[in-house]
């Protein structure tokens, strides 16, 4: 089974017993990190919160919690059982420094593998449904978001698991799309802090726009997107290979992007 979407697996999980609904007002105030963390404690299950308050009042948008915490839900998320996700790491790892084979046979068995990377490039539609709702200019506003307070103290509220996509200065392999998590923390309606570390994909693309351009680096922080390729964005792929790709690779389907 292929999940196209982020709904498609939610509606799997809860097929399963792996997720529950609930209706009860929880607020993103600490509350709902709270909840969270003691589901993740007790290997609980993925949790969607339909009732949803913030400081500034009820939220129309339902909140999804944990969906990655089990070995179970992971692997689910691919397709796979949890005692398989070895190979990935072990498809990883040749994707990143293959050994040449020893033996003709060994090579062999191992072109099917590179063929079906290659064959796992993204692909490019007209329309999708993130483009159904714009909001531009004075409309942004971050505050329509179910955004959480995760911990006391806290400066500001944190998205905490943005996909953010960024394209480097120049049409080399290094900078072709890149996708990372990065936390992103609301600072107003229509500005937020982004921390990255100087060795990751981003900020290294980043780096290298600054020196060759005076106009904004181009960044997009894409929210619900599905479950393989938000897996892939948290893994450490080669450069040889593009996040996309791995997601292709995970899904057993090439991922269809549109224009930003």
């Amino acid at each position: 089974m292929t999940f196209n979407s982020l709904r498609d697996y939610i509606t799997f999980l809860e097929k399963k017993g792996d997720l529950i609904r609930v209706t009860e007002p929880v607020s993103t105030i600490l509350e709902m990190t709270e909840i969270q963390t003691r589901l993740i404690k007790n290997n609980g299950p993925a949790v969607l919160f339909e009732n949803v308050t913030t400081e500034h009042g009820k939220n129309p948008i339902p909140v999804l919690v944990n969906l990655f915490g089990t070995v179970k839900r992971i692997a689910g998320a691919i397709n796979i059982e949890p005692e398989n996700l070895r190979e990935i790491g072990e498809t990883l790892a040749f994707l990143k420094q293959p050994e040449p084979p020893s033996r003709l046979k060994d090579a062999f068995e191992m072109l099917p593998l590179v063929k079906k990377a290659l064959n796992m490039r993204s692909k490019t539609v007209k329309k999708a449904e993130c483009q159904e709702i714009i909001w531009q200019g004075d409309d942004i506003d971050l505050t329509k978001l179910p955004i959480q307070t995760c911990w006391p103290e806290e400066p500001a509220p944190l998205i905490t698991w943005p996909l953010v996509v960024t394209k480097g200065p120049s049409d080399d392999r290094e900078d072709n799309f890149n996708l990372g998590i990065y936390r992103m923390q609301m600072l107003g309606k229509n500005k937020t802090l982004m921390r990255w570390l100087k060795h990751r994909g981003g900020a290294q693309q980043f780096a290298r726009w600054k020196k060759d351009n005076q106009t904004d680096f181009p960044v997009a922080a894409v929210l619900g997107a599905d479950p393989a390729t938000t897996l892939a964005a948290v893994t450490p792929v080669p450069d040889t290979l593009s996040e996309y790709q791995f997601a292709g690779l995970l899904r057993g389907k090439p991922v269809k992007l549109v224009e930003c």
